[in-house]
């Protein structure tokens, strides 16, 4: 788990102990990772000038460097 995630687990007020995972705090914690996919979303289209597919295919290689997750 990278430290973004992490941070973004204490912004819904818990620790990443995993004991966390109630309605409330998984909604707030989706919130918090849809908000930071709308600012890769934003810097890509801005710095973009490029084909749909090849933003595409930025914005999904952003959100996997920003959230540490390796495609598999």
């Amino acid at each position: 788990m990278n430290e973004l995630i992490k941070e973004l687990i204490k912004q819904v007020g818990t620790d990443v102990s995993g004991k966390w995972m109630n309605v409330d705090n998984v909604e707030k914690f989706a919130n918090l990772i849809i908000q930071e996919c709308n600012k890769l979303n934003n810097q890509v289209l801005i710095q973009s000038n490029l084909g749909h597919y090849m933003v595409i295919e930025r914005i999904m290689k952003k959100y996997q460097d920003h959230f540490g997750v390796d495609n598999e």
